[in-house]
């Protein structure tokens, strides 16, 4: 009998092997361009990147630094992802015990009385206790052709897929909080021009009406000093307003109450972030953390389409027991009270009105929609990494215009109050002159903070941020 157990066992092994053997998961092919379009014509081919490079190494502001920290260990996002993958964790523990032999012990005690009036003489009115105690040695499903398996495969792609989804969820955190921090430094710089510039003409005011008393200005000259006055007063509370608003968003990345938040340097004194090249095409595969999750996903559903198949065969299971049986208690445990039972059981689908075709079909299509993400997720990433490259240059060659732009102006509202307080030029021209060079100061803060930006984003895109 137990060669004929095991013949058969290595029969149908044999069987399993040739008809539900699953090749092993192949990377699809990916068409990656030679070099990231955007990317600096002198970069040298192969060079290091960016996203090499860890978080506070780009960003040493210290200040940003110990944000990020914070952000890191408080972080909602992230701690939701962590309960994710202990999620996923404890689904792979489940799927694997499916392929171990299951134990269990169970014990029984059942008591009778009958009825005086049963009409049992000898047993009428007593009471009789009946009891067992079996202890279950196996419950196992024989997996002959790697259902069980597969299953666990795709459980252990899953939480891969999981980690990987922190590791993109700690890159978001990472640029978002940077991002934030640098509005918030342009939002400053641009409070502290409205400032001064709120200063200089409040002080032009004084000197048209001093003219105007004098009888050397119009009223209407006047009035269009306070026109400036209080245009720039009114941009103040409106900077505040943003700045406020701003910290309180830092304090959501942060999982702390809104407050006011620590700065650094000036956004005019932060220091220039490393220009390092974009790197190759390909590796960008293997650092994106979303890429990297994705991919683990189609593994998943390549494992779930096997299991699926393998649904079609024969289900053979093995069930054991020993224990003792008696109708005394107190005899429950003597020689002949031991009983005994082990039950092979095959079972095999005749018809299931297409309910396993059906199943199959399903993680097919599942499996392609994966692949589709997969790709998807792929090109979106050399999307970003071209866009921010793109983003990265001209925002430099805008920052470098707009500086001279700035000196321009300021030079030509001086010389325009000189003309006017000369008496040789019209209070229009230093109006405008002023005018000019407010809104050109205003725009320069935002392109330098813009310039920082692009950088922040370009980091991210190159999957830079979750070491």
């Amino acid at each position: 009998m137990k060669k004929k157990l095991i013949s058969a066992t290595l029969v149908l092994s044999l069987i399993s092997a040739s008809v539900v053997g699953q090749k092993k998961y192949q990377r699809p092919p990916i068409k990656t361009p030679e070099e990231f379009r955007g990317a600096e014509p002198t970069s040298p081919a192969g060079a290091n990147s960016i996203g090499d490079l860890k978080w506070f190494e780009v960003f040493q502001d210290e200040a940003l630094q110990n944000l990020v920290r914070t952000a890191m260990a408080q972080n909602y996002d992230l701690r939701l992802a962590v309960a994710r993958i202990n999620a996923a964790r404890a689904n792979v523990g489940l799927a694997r015990s499916n392929q171990f032999p299951q134990f269990d012990v169970g014990a029984d005690l059942t008591t009778t009385r009958t009825s005086a009036n049963s009409g049992a003489a000898t047993q009428g009115g007593r009471s009789r206790s009946f009891g067992e105690v079996f202890l279950n040695l196996l419950t196992f499903e024989v997996d002959l052709w790697g259902r069980r398996r597969q299953q666990t495969k795709a459980a252990r792609a899953q939480l891969a897929s999981s980690e990987e989804d922190r590791k993109t969820v700690a890159t978001v955190v990472v640029s978002d909080v940077a991002t934030n921090y640098f509005n918030l430094l342009e939002l400053d710089m641009e409070l502290e021009i409205a400032k001064r510039t709120l200063t200089a003409r409040q002080e032009s005011l004084r000197l048209i009406t001093a003219r105007q008393q004098g009888g050397l200005a119009t009223m209407l000259e006047v009035r269009q000093g306070e026109e400036l006055v209080y245009q720039a007063s009114q941009t103040i509370p409106d900077t505040e307003r943003l700045i406020e608003q701003t910290e309180n968003q830092i304090s959501l990345f942060l999982g702390n109450n809104p407050g006011p938040i620590a700065r650094g340097p000036a956004l005019a004194q932060q220091k220039e972030l490393p220009a390092v090249p974009a790197g190759l095409p390909s590796s960008l595969l293997e650092r994106r953390p979303d890429i990297r999750s994705a991919e683990q996903l189609l593994i998943s559903q390549y494992a779930l389409v096997a299991a699926a198949k393998a649904a079609y065969f024969p289900t053979i299971s093995l069930t054991g027991a020993f224990g003792f049986q008696s109708n005394s208690l107190a005899s429950l445990f003597s020689g002949p009270s031991r009983a005994w039972t082990f039950i092979p059981q095959v079972t095999q689908p005749i018809f299931t009105a297409g309910r396993l075709k059906s199943n199959v079909n399903f993680e097919k299509a599942q499996r392609e929609y994966a692949l589709a993400q997969y790709q998807q997720t792929i090109q979106t990433a050399f999307s970003d990494v071209s866009n921010a490259l793109v983003q990265y240059r001209r925002v430099r060659e805008i920052r470098t215009q707009q500086e001279l732009l700035v000196g321009s102006l300021r030079d030509a509202s001086r010389l325009a109050h000189l003309r006017y307080e000369g008496g040789v030029d019209t209070l229009l021209n230093a109006l405008f002159a002023d005018t000019s060079l407010f809104s050109a100061e205003l725009n320069l803060a935002q392109t330098k903070r813009n310039e920082l930006l692009s950088l922040v984003q370009l980091y991210k895109a190159l999957g830079g941020g979750w070491q």
